[in-house]
């Protein structure tokens, strides 16, 4: 059974940082790809950056320069490192992972696996 459990969500003031994890268990294709995305209420969940099956990351471009993700590929865990938050950053932040066999695409319905979310609140 896959499972992905993500951490390191809570409450910081805007300009702050945070790092989330996500550590993925019960699926061992070595070529998976894995992704974060937030959905604040009222919203649609947004890509905001992944890994490829090759360990290349990709960015949208409302994260990027702010936003960086890495993969620790021996623990299987996702990191997101979110600098300089915003008050509009404030969601619930999601992990998620597939196959990705056309490489990665941050679009949620391209995932099958996901996690249950961390919240990040951002305060002015």
């Amino acid at each position: 059974q896959v499972r992905l459990v993500e951490s390191g969500g809570g409450s910081v003031q805007a300009g702050g940082s945070l790092r989330l994890s996500c550590a993925i268990s019960g699926y061992n294709y070595n070529k998976k790809c894995m992704a974060w995305f937030r959905q604040a209420p009222g919203q649609e969940r947004q890509g905001l950056a992944g890994i490829d099956g090759d360990g290349n990351p990709k960015y949208s471009d409302s994260v990027k320069g702010r936003f960086v993700v890495s993969k620790d590929k021996d623990k299987d865990i996702l990191y997101l490192q979110m600098n300089a938050l915003m008050p509009e950053d404030t969601a619930m932040y999601y992990c998620a992972s597939d196959s990705c066999p056309g490489g990665i695409w941050l679009e949620p319905i391209l995932f099958g696996y996901w996690g249950q979310g961390t919240q990040v609140t951002v305060s002015s």
